[in-house]
């Protein structure tokens, strides 16, 4: 009988589990495809904050395909996640996930270090970090991705099978493409902003009664008479040692303030609409009590030939309407006058013209055409430029029992 044991072999066993691989894959495979997914709900929006990062990194060449990078970006988080925890092409993906932290964590330093972005964007509007936060988040990231990046020869595809592998990379390519491509086209599947349906809009632009206030705290900036000693300190410390009553130190020039909490912030604290004198309208326009159809656009002269058919199909279509009911309808953009009244020649509007900053517009529909519907103030509805319906539908749903 061979003095052989059968258990020897285990103790060098190439298929026992490596728990710290496994742990860092499904820790970065799930966040990043997370990650991918909150963005890719509303890719325009993730644009918007890429055009401020291509602003501070001197690519504005880059503005105008800013929403297509976004959806590029989610949909290679998603499918750079989905291959890891799935174990497919694992050296191809360690290599892509460490590459894309030491882009992001530079990036997310940058914005920190010298305040050039208040927001990262890395969860979309779903959760709003702070740069300092995502620069943390990408340091504890990068920890792990080194780790899947040391141990990449050990990762092995979950299924055997070639083909299976070759289908399932198919289908998170054309899944993680295909969300962004739709959300463009059909607004995002959850709307995490202030002027999502349902909302009452003028009830966002005030502030509740017994709201919190922002604290802030003055530091003054002291100097002694006889000895020239400089020296700062706080406004309770001022008041607490009662400096004022000591005639050797004066206070040089004003006070600095410095936030030291904030308080309640006015979810729409920007929106001012007004008509092409400057008269503001904005009450007149959020208030009023028959259905009111709100046509955005950021910038009339960025409508490509199919967003002006999808506009004039949309003009069309409110201009039969307004002969049988009481509504009104507004065009609300951010573009002078004269690209509005050329864009009035050739769609003959019916549309009545308002102007509105950028940065509220761009909260209102992710959709250039977008369109609001809006009652008493409250957000009935919204459409994106494809997805508008017809004379016939609007009236079955909406406006037959006005």
């Amino acid at each position: 009988m061979s003095n052989t044991s059968y258990y020897a072999p285990l103790k060098n066993n190439k298929y026992s589990p490596d728990f710290l691989l496994w742990i860092s894959r499904l820790f970065v495979g799930f966040l990043f495809i997370f990650s991918g997914l909150i963005k890719a709900n509303d890719p325009m929006g993730f644009g918007y904050k890429l055009q401020e990062y291509f602003h501070v990194l001197y690519l504005n060449f880059l503005n105008d395909y800013a929403t297509w990078i976004a959806v590029a970006i989610c949909a290679f988080e998603i499918i750079l996640g989905a291959l890891l925890v799935l174990g497919i092409a694992g050296r191809k993906v360690a290599w892509g996930l460490l590459l894309l932290i030491i882009f992001f964590t530079f990036l997310t330093f940058y914005s920190a270090f010298f305040e050039v972005v208040s927001s990262c964007g890395c969860f979309g509007d779903a959760i709003p970090l702070t740069p300092w936060q995502s620069f943390i988040k990408d340091l504890i990231l990068l920890i792990f991705i080194l780790v899947i990046f040391a141990k990449r020869k050990k990762i092995e595809p979950l299924v055997a099978s070639s083909f299976t592998n070759n289908l399932l990379s198919f289908f998170v390519i054309i899944l993680s493409f295909g969300i962004g491509i739709y959300t463009i086209s059909y607004l995002p599947f959850v709307d995490f902003l202030p002027y999502k349906e349902g909302n009452n809009i003028p009830k966002l632009m005030e502030i509740p009664e017994g709201a919190e206030q922002d604290e802030y705290e003055h530091i003054y900036a002291l100097k002694n008479k006889t000895t020239n000693e400089e020296k700062k300190m706080t406004d309770k410390e001022y008041m607490d040692q009662k400096i004022w009553e000591d005639e050797n130190w004066e206070v040089i020039g004003e006070p600095e303030s410095k936030l030291i909490k904030k308080g309640y912030q006015v979810p729409i604290p920007d929106l001012i609409i007004s008509d092409a004198e400057g008269n503001d309208l904005t009450q007149e326009v959020i208030n009023n009590p028959y259905y009111n159809f709100v046509v955005t656009s950021v910038d009339v002269t960025k409508l490509s030939p199919s967003d002006l058919v999808a506009l004039d199909r949309i003009n069309q279509t409110i201009r039969a309407l307004s002969t049988d009911f009481n509504i009104r309808a507004i065009l609300l953009t951010a573009s002078s006058a004269n690209d509005v009244s050329y864009l009035d020649d050739q769609l003959d509007l019916v549309l009545e013209t308002f102007y509105a900053d950028a940065v509220p517009l761009k909260s209102m529909v992710r959709s250039n055409p977008g369109i609001m519907l809006l009652q008493n103030g409250t957000v009935i509805k919204k459409w994106s430029k494809h997805a508008f319906p017809s004379k016939e539908k609007l009236i079955e749903t909406y406006l037959k029992t006005q």
